[in-house]
């Protein structure tokens, strides 16, 4: 890689940092509980399964897709892992189950969209409706709590204080993320994909069985993303993983991960999480109702699309 390539790329980092930067001043000094331990505790926390759930779905966006069942896998992996759970006491091994579990959905999800040629937008709001209906008969429409005292320490015990567990746990999948992203043929592929699916193609990638690893990996992720959500909070309910869908493509997009496929990567995705997350946060503290907070994300979004997109291509989900 050339000098010139390496500034470029550490340039298009200076826009999502430089946000991150000026949230944290501005809410510092609008708020006297932003800068404090324990809230900066709470951030982390609530920010892991975002985090979680976003480096999968980030690798579906880099290869210019789309993955809107993230939040449903999230709903339905948890609901599943509490029944199994309170039935059997399996206790920490619900981990494997949660993570075949997660990615027997994205696999469904990636045979539909690479072999039904199906787009991913339709595939994956599809299975959004499907996932969700299923999760929530679970459920029955209530919160169920469950105990597992390994989980417990998993989530929400502090190894590392006054961090929880779960936030190291979500710094180290994104750690090995961005090691698939930049060191393996998985990774290179992706972004091969997003950048010319043709191209691709006709140099010997095997695309479709590619596109099913993607959406296997974003649902074996958000299958882990919903349990640890589960096991920190201690019960599985109806609202489970209901904002991650926008909350998600928000943090993926303003990172800097193009829509178009082919640039960005879940390094990038890190700082679009924090950034989702110190505005949540702060505007809590502030006392900004939820709805004014929706716009607010809304126009975030659109004008990171904005910014960030590729003029000499369109954004087109494939």
């Amino acid at each position: 890689m050339s000098s010139k390539s390496r500034i470029r790329i550490d340039r298009s980092l200076w826009l999502p940092l430089g946000v991150v930067i000026v949230l944290t001043i501005f809410f510092s000094l609008t708020s006297n509980a932003f800068a404090s331990i324990r809230n900066l505790t709470i951030v982390s926390a609530q920010a892991s399964t975002l985090l979680i759930v976003c480096i999968g779905a980030t690798f579906v966006v880099l290869m210019g897709s789309i993955d809107l069942s993230v939040g449903a896998v999230v709903l339905l992996v948890g609901a599943v892992s509490v029944k199994i759970q309170n039935g059997t006491g399996i206790g920490g091994s619900i981990i494997v189950v949660a993570a075949i579990l997660g990615g027997l959905l994205g696999l469904l999800n990636g045979i539909i969209y690479a072999y039904g040629a199906v787009p991913s937008f339709v595939v994956t709001l599809g299975s959004l409706s499907i996932f969700s209906g299923v999760a929530l008969q679970i459920l029955e429409g209530r919160s169920i709590s469950f105990e597992s005292e390994s989980l417990d320490t998993i989530a929400i015990g502090q190894w590392i204080p006054p961090f929880q567990n779960i936030a190291l746990c979500a710094i180290a999948i994104w750690g090995v993320g961005v090691l698939i992203a930049e060191r393996t043929r998985f990774g290179r592929y992706m972004y091969l994909i997003g950048g010319g699916e043709n191209v691709a193609r006709n140099s010997g990638i095997p695309v479709k069985r590619y596109k099913v690893y993607a959406f296997t990996l974003s649902g074996l992720v958000a299958g882990l993303g919903g349990l640890l959500a589960v096991a920190r909070l201690g019960a599985a309910g109806p609202t489970l993983g209901q904002d991650l869908l926008l909350n998600s493509l928000a943090a993926i997009v303003v990172g800097g991960t193009s829509l178009s496929g082919g640039v960005g990567g879940p390094h990038r995705t890190l700082l679009g999480v924090l950034i989702i997350a110190i505005l949540d946060n702060g505007l809590n503290l502030l006392g900004v109702s939820a709805y004014p907070q929706l716009v607010i994300k809304g126009a975030v979004v659109i004008a990171a699309v904005l910014v960030s997109q590729n003029r000499r291509q369109s954004v087109l989900i494939k």
